[in-house]
C-alpha cells in the first residue's frame, strides 16, 4: 500500500504516462527521472518504506528505462534496510536471472548471502537471545550463496567483505555444535556429545570453537568410560590450548563448571530431586576475535 504522498503523486503520474502514446517520450524519461531522484532521497534519510514505494513504481513502470537496473539494486537494498529479508532475497534472484552478465550482479550475490543470514533475526534481535543457539539452515544457507559470489567473482569489490562474514559464519556453524552438544550433556547424551565434539575438530580446523570441541570430547569419553579416546582429547587441548579454563595445574578438570554443592533438601530427599550438574563449554570470548563483532552490509555501488 502507498502511504507517502509524494509518491502517491508519482504513481499517479507515471501511469498517466505510459499510457500516453510515444510522441510522449520526454515526458516519460522526465518522470523516471524525478522518480528515481524521490527514491534516492528516501535512501539517503534512510526512509526504507519510502524508498521501497518508490522503487517498486520504477520497477514496475520503468522496467526498460535508463534506471531500470540500477533501481532493481537498490530495491534489494532497501528491501533489506526494511527488514524485509525474503523480498531482498526474492529480488535478488530475480536480478541474478534477468542480468547475469551485469557489470554489478555480483552486488546481488553479495546482498543475497546478507539477507539470508538475517532472514530469521529480526524477531530474535529484540531478545537476549544467542544466534548460535538457534538452527543453522540460514547461515548454511548465508555461507552457500557468499561462496557462489567469491567462486564466480574473486576480484569483486565485495569478495573481502563477503570473505570475513564467511569466517564469522563458519565460527558460528562451529559454535552451534557445540552448543548442541552442551544439551546432549544435560540429557545424559554423553556418546552424541563427544560426536558433535569431534565433528567440530574434524570439519571446523582453525575456528574458535576447537578448543572446546576437544574440551567436549575429552568429558564426553571420561563420562563413558573411554579414557583412552578422553585423554588422546586431553592431550591435544593441553598442547595446542594450554590456556582452556577448564585445564587445571595442566591437567582436564573433569568437575569444571559443575555444582557439586549439596543442599538439605538433597541430602532428605535422597538426591531425587538433586538438579543434573551443569556442563557447558563457551570460551568465545577468549578465543574468538570476531565475538560480538556487528557486520554492516555495503550500499550499492
Amino acid at each position: 500500500m502507498i502511504k507517502h504522498p509524494a509518491v502517491i503523486a508519482l504513481v499517479t503520474a507515471a501511469l498517466l504516462t505510459v499510457g500516453c502514446s510515444s510522441n510522449d517520450d520526454k515526458l516519460a524519461q522526465s518522470s523516471e527521472q524525478v522518480t528515481y531522484n524521490l527514491a534516492q532521497k528516501y535512501l539517503r534519510s534512510s526512509n526504507w518504506s519510502a524508498a521501497i514505494e518508490a522503487l517498486e513504481v520504477m520497477e514496475e513502470n520503468f522496467p526498460f528505462g535508463s534506471y531500470a537496473e540500477q533501481a532493481q539494486l537498490e530495491l534489494i537494498y532497501a528491501y533489506f534496510r526494511g527488514n524485509e529479508y525474503d523480498a531482498a532475497i526474492a529480488s535478488a534472484d530475480r536480478f541474478v536471472r534477468l542480468h547475469p552478465q551485469h557489470r554489478n550482479v555480483d552486488y546481488a550475490f553479495y546482498m543475497r548471502g546478507i539477507a539470508a543470514f538475517h532472514n530469521d533475526t529480526a524477531f530474535y534481535s529484540m531478545l537476549p537471545t544467542d544466534i548460535t543457539q538457534r538452527d543453522a539452515g540460514t547461515a548454511k544457507d548465508s555461507f552457500d550463496y557468499f561462496s557462489q559470489l567469491i567462486d564466480r567473482y574473486p576480484d569483486s569489490p565485495y569478495a573481502l567483505d563477503a570473505q570475513k562474514r564467511m569466517i564469522y559464519l563458519r565460527n558460528m556453524l562451529a559454535r552451534y555444535e557445540i552448543h548442541v552438544a552442551n544439551y546432549y550433556f544435560k540429557r545424559s547424551a554423553y556418546l552424541a556429545a563427544a560426536n558433535r565434539g569431534r565433528y567440530v575438530v574434524e570439519n571446523f580446523e582453525g575456528t574458535p570453537a576447537v578448543p572446546d570441541g576437544l574440551a567436549v570430547m575429552a568429558q564426553a569419553y571420561q563420562m563413558l568410560g573411554m579414557d583412552d579416546y578422553s585423554k588422546s582429547a586431553e592431550k591435544v587441548l593441553v598442547k595446542n590450548f594450554p590456556n582452556h579454563p577448564a585445564l587445571k595445574d595442566g591437567k582436564f578438570d573433569y568437575r569444571f563448571d559443575r555444582d557439586d554443592n549439596r543442599t538439605w533438601v538433597d541430602y532428605v530427599t535422597l538426591g531425587l530431586f538433586k538438579r543434573r550438574p551443569t556442563i557447558n563449554f563457551d570460551t568465545r570470548e577468549i578465543y574468538n576475535p570476531f565475538y560480538n563483532e556487528d557486520l554492516d552490509p555495503q550500499p550499492p555501488g
